[in-house]
């Protein structure tokens, strides 16, 4: 392991959100480790962090299997460098009514946008705790405070989320480690949302609704903090957006 380098890993890097907060750690000189299901998505990812000068990384893994997590976080510390901060971003959206829900479903919802969280996030709090210091970020959406009609498996996973930061932040404070949770509620700038939604994407011009390179100036933020002044919850929505 380098200790010269600090990296920053994005657990669900996705052309959006994800990607935006691997730019923004690299252009601070983190080495961007990254993961998704599938590597071949990360390569322009990768690629666009190394042309502007930085270090990244890309991985395929399952963050909902443990021993993939535990062999993603080891060769990382192992090959790379110490994990500096942690950004948990695999989200689960998928509306439905109640009456119409499968089992099936609802536990894989859960699985990714809550079990992953404390699979990962526990695998690097293990690391973090022995060197004393660390950032550990999870995004969470308006779904962890309120549950929508539709939304009963999104909001439970949400909703767990939510509790599991509360908890690690009350026992791993005092260790030093920052663990915060941001929730995001609005629309964000992707090419889903221009291609499916273009009444809602034409609020882009008058900033109504999410840039993700803004949302991960957030999260540099919150990594930045000094300790005698950490926030625990950052809510970031859009000035049009209703709360």
């Amino acid at each position: 392991m380098n200790n010269d380098k600090k990296v920053v890993l994005v657990i669900g890097a996705g052309d959006a959100t994800g990607g935006a907060i691997a730019k923004r750690f690299a252009r601070e000189g983190y080495v961007a480790c990254v993961t998704r299901r599938s590597a071949d998505k990360l390569q322009p990812l990768v690629d666009e962090i190394r042309a502007a000068g930085g270090e990244a990384h890309g991985f395929a893994s399952d963050a909902r299997k443990e021993e993939e997590v535990a062999a993603l976080v080891e060769g990382i510390e192992r090959d790379i460098g110490p994990i500096e901060a942690f950004v948990f971003n695999i989200g689960a959206n998928v509306p439905c009514s109640i009456l119409d829900e499968t089992a099936r479903k609802y536990f894989k919802i859960w699985e990714m946008a809550c079990f992953a969280g404390f699979l990962s996030a526990q695998a690097v709090a293990r690391r973090m705790v022995t060197r004393g210091r660390g950032t550990i970020l999870f995004t969470g959406a308006t779904a962890g405070l309120r549950g929508a009609s539709h939304f009963a498996a999104f909001a439970g996973a949400k909703h767990g989320i939510r509790a599991l930061a509360q908890s690690m932040a009350r026992e791993l404070g005092p260790r030093n480690i920052h663990v915060a949770h941001v929730v995001v509620d609005g629309a964000i700038d992707t090419v889903f949302i221009r291609d499916n939604f273009p009444d809602l994407y034409a609020r882009k011009d008058q900033d109504g609704i999410l840039d993700p390179a803004h949302i991960a100036d957030n999260y540099w933020f919150l990594h930045a903090q000094p300790r005698d002044a950490w926030t625990f919850e950052l809510d970031l929505r859009p000035w049009t957006e209703k709360w």
